[in-house]
């Protein structure tokens, strides 16, 4: 059984840098797409940035494009999202997510597409 579990959230001032981690347990293989997604009190859960098996970025939002960058180490079963100059608006629950199924970066960013999340990881940014 696959679980995913985030790491390295925590509270920063604007400008500031994190660097999340999603850690996958019971894959073998680099056979998941997997993306980054966050989800702000009152808000729908949007999409921040996705990668393909092999490691090609599919998809990253226009809100965090040039601030964000998504990678993923097969051989340690494991996705970061590196985020440097954080605004206030980044305050969200992080989640990781994956699916044996994707490729189209038109969806890429799209919760449905997805049918394994980890709990999450708070990330909060102060002005």
């Amino acid at each position: 059984q696959v679980q995913l579990v985030e790491s390295g959230g925590g509270s920063v001032q604007a400008g500031g840098s994190l660097r999340l981690s999603c850690a996958a347990s019971g894959v073998v293989g680099a056979v998941y797409y997997m993306a980054w997604f966050r989800q702000a009190p009152g808000k729908e859960r949007e999409g921040v940035a996705a990668v393909s098996p092999g490691g090609t970025i599919l998809n990253t939002a226009a809100s965090v494009k040039g601030r964000f960058t998504i990678t993923r180490d097969n051989g340690k079963n494991t996705m970061f999202l590196q985020m440097n100059n954080l605004k206030p608006d980044d305050t969200a629950m992080y989640y990781c997510a994956a699916a044996i199924r994707g490729g189209y970066s038109s969806r890429a960013l799209t919760p449905s597409e997805y049918n394994l999340w980890g709990p999450g990881t708070q990330v909060t940014v102060s002005s």
